[in-house]
């Protein structure tokens, strides 16, 4: 099994580690980033506006997919995406050609995101604070997954005006690597936080 982690300082450093029995551990690291337009203030007026007009036709969520399975060298195979907010996950995703379903893309192999069938999971690595609240019919289906797995039919990615940058890992139940999260993983950090909320209240 291998391993990526993840980095929080605005791009997404993937590493890949080979596997333990190997006899020279080698790490390849490679570090995907979204270059963030940066507007300075100038004397003239006019500049002023076409900046400020030029940074609300920019108003998008960039998006970095990272596929199931490492490319043949070993890396992991990433794409990258950006989309208007407001739109359901989902969408988005078959928008700009990305792998959703997997083994269950066939009409009759899922339900058309009606929410049902919960084949269309993510695992949202990056940027779960762009996207709504489960659902009832996620909390329905994905009890026994990991909090930060969600069904990209019912996760609605901000507003049209939203700006951020997410990370989703396409297809986790068939994934061949685990991510190292700076920090403790979802579950770990949910269960701290209830025990922390029990302690205090006694």
């Amino acid at each position: 099994m291998r391993a990526i982690e993840i980095y929080w300082n605005g791009g997404l450093a993937a590493s890949t580690l080979s596997q333990s029995s190997s006899s020279i551990s080698k790490v390849h690291q490679r570090c995907l980033r979204f270059n963030r337009t940066k507007i300075k203030a100038v004397a003239s007026s006019e500049r002023s506006r076409e900046a400020v007009a030029h940074e609300e036709e920019e108003a998008c969520v960039k998006f970095a997919f990272v596929s199931s399975v490492f490319l043949p060298d070993g890396t992991p195979d990433v794409q990258l995406r950006k989309a208007c907010g407001g739109q359901k996950l989902r969408d988005i995703m078959l928008d700009a050609n990305v792998e959703l379903y997997g083994p269950y893309a066939r009409p009759l192999l899922n339900c058309g995101g009606g929410g049902t069938c919960a084949t269309c999971l993510v695992e949202v690595v990056e940027g779960k604070e762009l996207l709504n609240p489960r659902t009832d019919k996620e909390n329905e289906n994905l009890q026994r997954h990991p909090k930060n797995w969600r069904l990209a039919c019912q996760a609605v990615v901000g507003k049209p005006d939203s700006r951020g940058m997410m990370t989703i890992q396409q297809l986790p139940e068939w994934k061949a690597h685990e991510w190292n999260y700076r920090g403790l993983p979802p579950n770990e950090e949910e269960e701290e936080e209830a025990a922390s909320i029990s302690s205090s209240s006694a």
